[in-house]
């Protein structure tokens, strides 16, 4: 999912029963997005000790309203109130940075990595696209690129007038 879509994230927008979660993507548009057993666990444990642990009552200058949509945010900032991007970006850029032998990515990075393998992996076009919330299939056409890397790659090395 997008960073915008991450931060934006309610607890009321997972499923966790069937491993979705729904995403309020570009335009308004909503979409159920699947994640994997490890985000499941990850998520079980922020929300049954991480999360409690930053969040905090709102502000006496905030209003009912701001007060209400923060206590629902999934993710926390280290002051109790709803993440931000520019702290998302921060963090994932932390995390990589720290793993040696892995470039330092952005949370677009991890999203282009995540697509670009289910391509590899034979994920329909179609099926990338729902799942990044693209509105057209050109813009899901760029993970095609190492796909069809990958096919020239096995046509010289299997066939036998290559």
């Amino acid at each position: 999912m997008r960073v915008s879509e991450l931060a934006a994230m309610d607890v009321s927008d997972l499923d966790p029963e069937r491993r979705l979660i729904t995403v309020l993507g570009k335009g308004g548009k909503e979409r159920r997005v699947p994640y994997g057993l490890p985000a499941a666990q990850a998520l079980e444990a922020w929300i049954a000790s991480g999360r409690p642990e930053l969040s905090a009552p709102a502000p006496a200058s905030a209003s009912k309203g701001s007060a209400d949509r923060r206590s629902q945010a999934l993710f926390l900032g280290v002051r109790g109130g709803r993440i931000n991007v520019r702290q998302v970006r921060e963090i994932v850029h932390r995390a990589t940075a720290a793993v040696d032998g892995v470039a330092e990515l952005s949370p677009h990075g991890l999203r282009h990595s995540a697509a670009t393998h289910m391509v590899e992996n034979g994920a329909d076009l179609r099926q990338v696209q729902e799942y990044l919330g693209h509105s057209t299939l050109s813009s899901t056409q760029i993970y095609t690129h190492v796909s069809l890397g990958r096919l020239s790659e096995s046509y010289y090395r299997a066939h036998p007038r290559a």
